[in-house]
């Protein structure tokens, strides 16, 4: 391939730099290396230059991904970019308008950021009554309309919410002062160090542990953008600490707790939806319900277990079901918190069977659909007072 206007050095440079910003490890040494690949390989169209560009600068099969949205956006975009690469490609073919895959916020911040110059803004004095703070905003701002500093403050936000969870005991034992058992080892050992002149009694409590987190995520159509906000979440708090189990459901169960655990979070929600078919379908809460008390329940509600149920509560086949399975998971963990997105209108009432049947089964109601709520499910989480919408209130409103 030949460049009459000597521009693709610059092209592939400032390509190399926009892959290295968001998260590629990309050399100068990579760069001179693709520089002469692309002069040997006599690229044609613009598949064989892609993959060209691939072999050189992904080493790692998780940075395809990433790769991939960054050639896409940089040959879409117009007026500047599209200047430069019209010796290498004259025509740029559209696409069909589809749903931002993972990361391309991120890589399309990356790619053009810089590429306008800054233009002077004159001071103006505001009266600071009427303005809200960057921190405000970003508290009640849904995290798929964030842009990569956006999420980049949401991260800071998240690993600030820090998820230290009410303890509960357990039947082992543990080294403690204020113990009401004698502890023979530790006694004996002690006195030892003293050639048993002195005997200094040690003691042992109730150990405490943090109970595990167990979530179950409605994926159906009316719920899909709650969830993937919500899945930002757990990714946060997931590590290996702290026992989180994540299932998704829609018309059926899907176990994704492997899915999430993937640093990246743009990776992890798309391993999450990779590992369903059901995503943004209809609902079954009951069959739902039915297949984690069978399958999953004697695995994951042990030791005191915390239950998140996330759910509007429109269940598709409503029947009698429903209210046996939601009474059998209520019974078997030690909270159950339903995470209701519906709550953040102030006109929200318990109409649909659905809804009125878990009300009855659960022990608090959440509204989650920012940060301000995940706030204060942290608070609930951690045994401090945080608000709570009273569901049994509710219910008798209803009735």
């Amino acid at each position: 391939m030949t460049d009459p206007s000597g521009k693709l050095s610059e092209n592939i440079l400032y390509f190399a730099r926009a892959l290295r910003a968001a998260g590629i490890p990309v050399g100068p040494g990579a760069v001179l290396d693709a520089l002469e690949a692309l002069s040997v390989a006599r690229i044609g169209d613009r598949e064989d230059f892609y993959w060209t560009l691939h072999a050189v600068f992904v080493k790692r099969h998780e940075h395809s991904i990433l790769f991939d949205q960054a050639f896409q956006l940089f040959f879409r975009k117009r007026g500047y970019i599209e200047k430069l690469l019209a010796a290498m490609l004259p025509e740029t073919p559209t696409t069909a308008t589809k749903a931002p895959p993972p990361g391309a916020q991120r890589i399309q911040e990356a790619l053009f950021a810089g590429m306008k110059e800054r233009e002077e803004k004159s001071e103006v004095e505001v009266d600071a009554r009427l303005t809200v703070s960057d921190r405000e905003v970003l508290q009640k701002k849904d995290f798929a309309q964030m842009t990569t500093a956006e999420i980049a403050a949401a991260k800071e936000a998240i690993a600030r919410l820090a998820l230290p969870l009410d303890l509960v005991r357990t039947r082992r034992m543990a080294a403690s002062r204020h113990g009401h058992l004698i502890d023979i080892r530790r006694t004996l050992r002690a006195s030892m160090k003293a050639g048993g002149a002195l005997i200094d009694l040690k003691y042992l409590g109730p150990r405490e542990k943090e109970p595990p987190i167990v979530a179950l995520l409605d994926i159906s159509g009316s719920m899909s953008q709650y969830t993937r906000l919500f899945l930002h979440f757990l990714h946060s708090i997931t590590d290996a600490k702290k026992r989180v189990t994540t299932f998704l459901f829609g018309t059926r169960l899907t176990n994704v707790t492997r899915a999430i655990r993937q640093r990246d979070p743009d990776e992890a929600l798309a391993a999450c939806s990779a590992h369903v078919v059901d995503w943004s379908g209809g609902t079954r809460i009951a069959s739902s319900l039915r297949a984690f008390n069978k399958q999953w329940a004697r695995r994951v509600l042990t030791q005191g277990a915390v239950v998140l149920l996330i759910t509007d509560g429109l269940e598709r086949d409503a029947d009698d079901t429903l209210e046996f399975e939601i009474d059998r998971l209520h019974r078997s963990c030690r909270r159950l918190i339903w995470l209701n997105p519906l709550l953040r209108f102030d006109g929200f009432e318990a109409r649909a069977k659905g809804v009125k049947t878990i009300l009855g089964h659960v022990d608090e109601l959440r509204p989650i659909h920012n940060l301000d709520s995940m706030t204060e499910l942290v608070r609930a989480l951690s045994g401090e007072p945080a608000k709570d919408y009273d569901a049994k209130a509710m219910l008798k409103k209803a009735a």
